[in-house]
């Protein structure tokens, strides 16, 4: 049989070794759930995506995402990876419809700056109610933060554009920059906060930077103790600022640059589109570029 084509992607940058790196195997068909986990746990990248054939004709392409522990139903820097491979491989530009855990996304594959820019528009947004005080006051201890910290403009709550986060918003950047959060507390407290994922972030930013946010992103629960740039947490963090009046829309469309940065140094950034209808966001689309690390075959079994 035809061997595994597996690469390693760096997402959301133009620089190899930045970004967020996904696996990608292209050609996963035949491979069970449990192949799926076994390839993703060796890895080792935050997430992995695994290329299928198209179920139906609602759909060109079928992509599953495993996270080092778990399937995910979605993720943004393993899709901008997935379909940057194809398009390596000589895949069609333009538009093609992908199949996932939450439903069928549109993703345009283009050509920008000499090489391939992924665009993906994600699931319209949902909104859960802002943190209650007493879950606020947990959260604050399991991220090692002061409610002095708070962003009052902000409150913490959790938004999905498909596999949502919890947005936490803080004043300064030099405390973004030191947080040591308690990542076994944080693992606990996710079914009472209704999220796997925290998103940190700020509005502080420096003059003349390309950005409106700067943010940090923990899902221990899910074996990402950090992610270094993440998709599904900046597109919703889209919605919530147009939502909380912190990102205005010209023409039905609001845009940012958001801009990350872990603790090991990994930084990129996603470019983020909100259509708003009369002063509600109802749609997210995120673009982002990407660089090969490298990339290997395997004989399968």
């Amino acid at each position: 049989m035809e061997a595994l084509r597996i690469y390693r992607i760096d997402a959301f940058t133009t620089e190899r070794g930045h970004g967020n790196t996904a696996g990608v195997v292209t050609n996963a068909v035949d491979l069970d759930e449990a192949q799926m986990q076994a390839i993703a746990h060796e890895l080792g990248h935050s997430e992995t995506a695994f290329v299928l054939p198209a179920q139906d004709p609602s759909h060109h392409v079928h992509v599953r995402f495993f996270t080092p522990a778990t399937e995910v139903p979605v993720c943004g820097h393993a899709t901008v990876a997935a379909h940057y491979a194809l398009a390596l491989e000589g895949g069609p530009m333009g538009i093609r419809r992908q199949l996932t855990g939450a439903g069928v996304q549109t993703v345009e594959t283009r050509w920008c700056n000499d090489d391939f820019a992924i665009r993906i528009q994600q699931n319209r947004p949902s909104f859960a109610d802002p943190l209650a005080p007493e879950l606020v006051d947990e959260l604050l201890v399991a991220l090692s933060l002061e409610n002095d910290d708070l962003d009052p403009r902000c409150p913490p709550q959790f938004v999905s554009t498909g596999h949502g986060k919890l947005l936490v918003a803080i004043t300064r950047r030099d405390r973004l920059r030191e947080l040591e959060p308690d990542l076994a507390h944080l693992v606990e407290l996710g079914p009472r906060v209704g999220s796997n994922g925290y998103f940190v972030f700020t509005l502080d930013v420096e003059a003349g930077d390309d950005a409106l946010t700067h943010g940090r992103m923990f899902a221990p629960a899910i074996g990402v103790d950090e992610d270094p740039v993440t998709g599904n947490a900046n597109g919703p963090l889209g919605a919530y600022l147009v939502r909380h009046g912190l990102l205005e829309a010209a023409d039905g469309m609001a845009r940012f640059r958001g801009r990350q940065q872990a603790g090991n140094g990994r930084h990129g950034y996603v470019d983020v589109s909100v259509k708003v209808e009369n002063g509600e966001p109802v749609g997210v689309t995120i673009e982002g570029r990407a660089v090969l690390a490298d990339s290997i075959e395997r004989e399968r079994g």
